[in-house]
């Protein structure tokens, strides 16, 4: 790259209006000093290909990817780093000298939250109950399985597509019928919803929690709200929570740190700027 060229970075995605992300950039571009800018790009799928192509030749160095592009970004890459590849997903595209370089920082992101947010977490010290068997459970499951939790205990209303996970994963999966979810909680050190389950909008969560220990730390991927059903009622029992605005706040930084030279810090400020 032309070191005379001002850093363009940016999301792509259909739609796109929603995305949180060009707030958080704008944010640390800021807070850094760095004149540099960050765009968010309605693609539609039949255009992403030829999107992605063109965009170093504008002076992007790297862009983001959501829905519904993030398993076209790994047919498109040069290079797949392992963690996308066992995803089977990329939301990270880097432009280099040799080529497209895809990654999946979702499940990076995803550790850190927990770890700045419950510093005394201990992935090891028993079972995790995962809720859902989506593309966010996919990362969700490489990060737990990377952090060596002993056990995973995955449920889903469509028992298939956590079978499926289980498969892909390997035997620290166990599959629990979607009806055997609460007392799957009993023993848990860890629990995660990736499921829209308590989002506005969505469906209510209205998991019985009675068997989850209050040892247990609970998180939920859904930020809005950010105190979730899930959230209120674990913290009535005693179990530490984490949301999940910090997971998106946190995968992102690796993608900044390549596209703009410097590395920046998720403070309370941060969150304050996204939420704005």
């Amino acid at each position: 790259m032309s070191a005379h060229r001002i850093p363009l970075a940016g999301v792509i995605g259909a739609p796109i209006a929603h995305s949180r992300s060009p707030r958080l950039f704008a944010h640390w571009l800021v807070d850094l000093g760095i004149a540099g800018h960050y765009v968010p790009m309605h693609v539609e799928p039949e255009d992403f290909e030829q999107v992605v192509r063109t965009l170093p030749r504008m002076g992007f160095r790297g862009t983001n990817v959501t829905l519904p592009h993030k398993h076209a970004a790994l047919q498109v890459a040069d290079h797949v780093s392992a963690r996308a590849a066992r995803i089977g997903a990329a939301n990270t595209l880097s432009f280099r000298e040799d080529g497209i370089h895809a990654d999946n920082t979702d499940g990076y992101g995803f550790v850190e939250n927990l770890r700045q947010g419950a510093p005394d977490w201990r992935p090891a010290d028993g079972p995790a109950v995962v809720l859902g068997a989506g593309g966010a459970a996919r990362a969700v499951l490489d990060a737990l399985i990377e952090a060596n939790v002993p056990e995973i205990r995955l449920a889903n209303r469509t028992r298939a597509r956590a079978e499926a996970l289980a498969e892909a994963f390997g035997p620290r999966i166990r599959v629990i019928d979607w009806a055997e979810a609460a007392p799957a909680l009993d023993g848990a050190a860890t629990v995660v919803n990736t499921t829209s389950l308590g989002m506005e909008g969505a469906d209510p969560f209205d998991l019985d929690l009675s068997a989850l220990p209050g040892s247990a730390l609970v998180t939920d991927l859904v930020y809005t709200p950010l105190d979730t059903p899930m959230l209120l009622a674990a913290r009535a029992r005693g179990c530490r929570t984490v949301d999940g605005l910090g997971m998106l706040l946190h995968q992102a930084v690796p993608g900044f740190e390549r596209w703009f030279g410097a590395t920046p810090q998720v403070t309370e400020a941060t969150r304050a700027a996204v939420l704005a």
